[in-house]
């Protein structure tokens, strides 16, 4: 992840290396190295790792991380400490199901025009906050599932967003095998189901967390771990697939040119 200059660089076991000379060398951040809560973080089904990273777009002290597990963790003095930011969030694997920490946030997505709001998939939830991630509400309703990996904000509406649900844990396919894209326009408040030129029937393959992104304009695009990746560039409305017979799709990027 990239701020100006900095560039941030996440790894399992849950640490954050920074580089101050654009990635030639990097230093460890030693605040969230040393922090209390370490012993306790714990692998998830894909390891531990920091797989998201905020920097606010303009407080360089002020960095939102996210992990599995362990959940949303949160600096304001440049990385020296670390503040757990879980408040809302389900745990239904642990006793305590809404703990201080030890979720298992997939991804955290944040549109530089609102910096005090972010959008939030879990391991069974979806979430947003609106006080700078102090406190997280559900905005679930609507979706066929709370489970997925995939959440991405549109990049001049920052009210619009779009998730892809799964089944659950051991099922990660779209329900029923109905491939679709969901999105809100109205920060989660409601759902819209999107698969006008996307697979119907019979797709059971899942998108990972960094595979759906949006350009610098209106398209939106996904991999999937079957190979495919498909394009919709009127934010969702019509899709049509522009690769396939290709490994796991773990990342897409999308730049105009």
């Amino acid at each position: 992840m990239l701020a100006g200059d900095v560039v941030y660089a996440g790894v399992e076991p849950s640490a954050l290396f920074r580089s101050e000379d654009g990635g030639g060398t990097f230093e460890l951040v030693r605040g969230l190295w040393d922090h209390e809560h370490r012993p306790h973080w714990t692998p998830g089904g894909g390891g531990q790792m920091i797989h998201t990273i905020l920097p606010h777009p303009t407080d360089s002290r002020r960095i939102t991380v996210a992990m599995s597990t362990g959940g949303v963790y949160r600096t304001e003095d440049g990385g020296k400490s670390w503040t757990a930011s879980n408040r809302g969030i389900s745990a239904g694997f642990l006793p305590d199901e809404e703990p201080e920490f030890g979720q298992c946030v997939h991804k955290v997505a944040m549109h530089p025009a609102r910096p005090e709001r972010f959008f939030l998939q879990n391991h069974g939830g979806v979430y947003r906050s609106d006080d700078d991630a102090k406190t997280w509400k559900s905005i679930a309703g609507g979706l066929p599932n709370d489970f997925g990996f995939a959440m991405v904000v549109h990049p001049t509406e920052p009210d619009t967003v779009y998730n892809f649900p799964l089944v659950a844990d051991v099922l990660r396919f779209p329900p029923e095998g109905r491939c679709r894209v969901y999105r809100s326009e109205d920060a989660g408040e409601t759902w819209t189901g999107l698969g006008n030129g996307l697979p119907d029937k019979g797709f059971y393959a899942g998108v990972l967390r960094d595979g759906m992104c949006v350009d610098a304009r209106d398209g939106i695009y996904f991999g999937t771990r079957s190979g495919e990746v498909w394009a919709g560039p009127d934010g969702g409305d019509t899709w049509h697939q522009v690769a396939a017979h290709l490994p796991d799709v773990l990342c897409v990027r999308a730049q105009v040119v």
